[in-house]
């Protein structure tokens, strides 16, 4: 029983560990990693100098395209989509390839600006051909029923 409870915490590890592709000089994209490792996820960063060949590669639509992509259990994750947005994925196991924030939405996970107030937006649960339906909704800085 031993050797299965040594390997459990690497599992445990493994899942939600997150690849982050950005502008290397974008700031609100390292805003939005700082949040996800803040929300216990574990991130590795990786500057793109050709950041649309990234999302040509992972086949994200032209409209839900936003700053910065990420990959995290399979799922691609792209633009300013809140830390309990991934985690309520990852724990659904949603048959969709990925969600997104299109956009650089003001008030959005990384785009807060003190005095300001924060946009209405959508996170979309999009798949590989191209469908997409709305996941969360927030308005007012809050969640509201998608």
């Amino acid at each position: 029983m031993l050797p299965l409870l040594l390997f459990a915490p690497a599992r445990a590890r493994a899942q939600g560990a997150a690849t982050v592709y950005k502008d290397p000089t974008c700031g609100c994209c390292s805003s939005w990693v700082a949040l996800l490792r803040k929300s216990g996820l574990m991130v590795s960063v990786t500057d793109a100098k050709d950041i649309s060949a990234v999302k040509d590669k992972y086949r994200i639509p032209q409209a839900l395209r936003s700053c910065h992509t990420a990959l995290i259990d399979g799922y691609v994750i792209e633009g300013h989509v809140p830390p309990a947005d991934i985690k309520q994925l990852l724990k659904d196991r949603a048959a969709v390839a990925g969600l997104a924030v299109p956009g650089m939405p003001i008030g959005s996970p990384g785009m807060e600006v003190s005095g300001v107030a924060p946009q209405a937006y959508d996170v979309i649960a999009f798949t590989k051909d191209g469908k997409s339906r709305a996941f969360a909704s927030y308005r007012q800085g809050a969640r509201t029923p998608a």
